[in-house]
C-alpha cells in the first residue's frame, strides 16, 4: 500500500526550478490493482505477476487467519459432506508468488486519477484496475427480505457464517418439519447451485430427520440440469423433495419474517426452516467505481473484459454481463487468465488476443453421484461471449452408477484444482 504520490511531471518541474540537472528515472514496472480476493481475483493477480506486471490485491479478508470462505462445495456442508474448515483459505500462497495484499476493504476508485480508495483513507495508483467484486444480496428486489431478515431466514448465498446458521437451524429442525427454499429468476450466482442445494439438503433430511420434507419455490419453470437433477430427486428422494416451478405458483412475492412464511401468487407457505435466494448484484464497489449499469450488473466487452462505461477498468467473475458464460467459479478463473494477458499486452502497447472461454460446472447431488455441464465460449457479433455450437457437453441421462461416481470424483479434483490455482 501506498499514500498520495505527487505526479512526476510536478517532481521534475521542482528540480528544474532550482537549478538542478534532471535526474534519470528508470523506467517501473507496470502496476495493476486487483479488488476483490476470491477465485476471479487472485489467479488474476498470480497470473499478472507471472507476466511481468507489479500487482496489489485488495480484500479485507486476507487480514484475518479465515481468509477466504469458497462458496463452491459450500452445499456439502449443508449435506453434512464436509466442514466450513474445508471452505477457507488463506493468502500466504498469493503473498508468496509475488503478489503485494492489501488487507482492507476498497471504498471508492477514482478513474480520472486512476487511485482506488482504501478504507484506512490511503489511495493505491493503478496504470489498469481489475475488478473481481463478486456480487451482493440485492435486498430491495424482494419485499420484506433485507439484511435483517437474512440474519433469521439466511441465504448462505456467500459461504461462511450465512451457511453455519442455515445447518444449525436444521440440525435442530424437529423431525417431521418443513424446509422452503425460494429461487430467484435469473442471473445470479451459480445456476445450477440452488438445485444442488436442494438435492443435499434433502440427503441431509432422508439421513437424519426421514419425516421432514423440502418445497423449492422457484421463479423459473427451466433451471440448468433439470432433467439431470430431476431423474436423481425420483431415484433419490422422493416425498422428501418437491420442487415448485413458477407456472404452477413458485415464484415468491414476498416474505414474512415474522410468520416465517413465504408469499407466492397464488399461495402462502409457512415452513419451520427457511432459506431465501434473492436476487443478486454485482458486489458494491463496482457501483462506486461506476461501472455497473441500471441492471446492477457490469458491462464489459467480450475481449479482455475492459468496462463499457469506465476505461482502463476491467471486470470479471460474477459481477459481469458475459453473454452465454454463466457465473460460475470455473467460468470466473478463466476470465482471471484471459484478463491479465489481456492486460499486460495493453500495458506494453499491444491488443489483446481474441480468446476462447470454457466453463464447467459440477453438482454433487448425493454421495458419490456427479452431475456436470461445459460451454465453450467466444466473442460474438452481439458484442458478448456466445456458444461455440459443438463444443462443450451435459452428462448423459439414465447413466450407469459408475458414471455417477466419476463425476463426483471429477467435482472433487476441480475444487482441489482451482484453490491451489488461486491461493495454494
Amino acid at each position: 500500500m501506498t499514500g498520495p504520490v505527487l505526479p512526476r511531471r510536478a517532481l521534475l518541474a521542482g528540480s528544474l526550478a532550482l537549478g538542478l540537472a534532471r535526474p534519470a528515472i528508470a523506467q517501473a514496472r507496470p502496476r495493476v490493482v486487483v479488488v476483490g480476493g476470491g477465485f476471479a481475483g487472485a489467479i488474476a493477480a498470480r497470473a499478472l505477476v507471472r507476466l511481468g506486471v507489479e500487482a496489489t490485491l485488495v480484500d479485507p479478508a486476507a487480514a484475518t487467519g479465515a481468509g477466504y470462505v469458497a462458496c463452491p462445495f459450500s452445499n456439502l456442508v449443508l449435506g453434512g459432506l464436509r466442514t466450513m474448515a474445508d471452505q477457507r483459505f488463506g493468502y500466504d500462497g498469493v503473498r508468496r508468488a509475488g503478489v503485494t495484499v492489501a488487507a482492507l476493504a476498497a471504498t471508492g476508485v477514482d478513474a480520472t486519477a486512476r487511485r482506488v480508495r482504501l478504507a484506512d483513507g490511503t489511495d493505491l495508483p493503478y496504470d489498469r484496475l481489475i475488478l473481481a467484486p463478486g456480487v451482493d444480496m440485492n435486498f430491495a428486489a424482494l419485499p420484506g427480505y433485507d439484511a435483517a431478515a437474512a440474519e433469521i431466514l439466511p441465504h448462505a448465498w456467500k459461504a461462511g457464517p450465512q451457511t453455519e446458521r442455515l445447518a444449525r437451524q436444521l440440525d435442530a429442525m424437529p423431525d417431521g418439519g418443513t424446509v422452503l427454499m425460494a429461487v430467484p429468476p435469473v442471473p445470479y450466482r451459480c445456476p445450477p447451485g440452488p438445485y444442488e442445494r436442494a438435492s443435499l439438503i434433502a440427503h441431509w433430511l432422508k439421513t437424519h430427520k426421514p419425516r421432514s420434507k423440502l418445497i423449492v419455490l422457484d421463479a423459473k419453470d427451466q433451471f440448468s440440469k433439470q432433467r439431470l437433477f430431476e431423474e436423481a430427486w425420483k431415484a433419490l428422494y422422493p416425498g422428501t423433495l418437491e420442487w415448485v416451478g413458477q407456472s404452477l405458483g413458485g415464484r415468491v412475492t414476498e416474505v414474512d419474517v415474522a410468520g416465517r412464511t413465504l408469499v407466492t401468487e397464488f399461495d402462502r407457505h409457512r415452513g419451520d426452516v427457511i432459506n431465501v435466494i434473492p436476487p443478486q448484484r454485482a458486489g458494491a464497489i463496482a457501483a462506486a467505481a461506476g461501472v455497473a449499469d441500471r441492471s446492477g450488473w457490469c458491462p464489459v466487452e467480450p475481449v479482455g473484459f475492459e468496462s463499457r462505461l469506465v476505461p482502463g477498468v476491467h471486470v470479471i467473475g460474477d459481477a459481469a454481463i458475459m453473454g452465454a458464460m454463466p457465473k460460475s467459479a470455473f467460468a470466473a478463473a478463466d476470465q482471471a487468465r484471459v484478463c491479465a494477458r489481456a492486460v499486460a499486452a495493453l500495458l506494453a502497447g499491444g491488443a489483446p488476443a481474441t480468446p476462447k472461454l470454457a466453463n464447467t460446472c459440477w453438482s454433487v447431488v448425493a454421495p458419490d453421484y456427479g452431475i456436470s455441464v461445459a460451454g465453450v465460449y467466444r466473442p460474438g457479433p452481439t458484442g458478448l461471449l456466445t456458444d461455440i455450437d459443438g463444443a462443450g457437453g451435459i452428462s448423459p441421462v439414465g447413466a450407469a452408477p459408475a458414471v455417477r461416481v466419476a463425476e463426483a470424483a471429477h467435482a472433487a479434483s476441480w475444487f482441489d484444482g482451482i484453490t491451489a490455482d488461486a491461493f495454494g
